[in-house]
């Protein structure tokens, strides 16, 4: 059962993620044409999971290091 609560939190997380992606994506096209690299939108796709992969690693690191820092207190 935890294995299926953990799936659905990383599911939860991965949804927060994208919802953090789409806020920036108009900056980072902006900034992507400006440099004059276009964005088609099949590209999009690929680009958005590897940011949910960076996003749920910074994620588990984060928990990791408040964890440890609390059974030390």
């Amino acid at each position: 059962m935890k294995s299926e609560e953990t799936t659905i939190m990383q599911h939860e997380k991965s949804m927060e993620f994208l919802q953090i992606a789409m806020k920036y994506f108009p900056q980072a096209k902006e900034e992507l044409d400006k440099a004059g690299i276009q964005l088609e939108p099949e590209a999009l796709q690929p680009l958005l999971t590897l940011f949910t992969s960076v996003m749920q690693e910074a994620y588990e690191l984060g928990k990791a290091d408040a964890e440890s820092e609390k059974a030390t207190e």
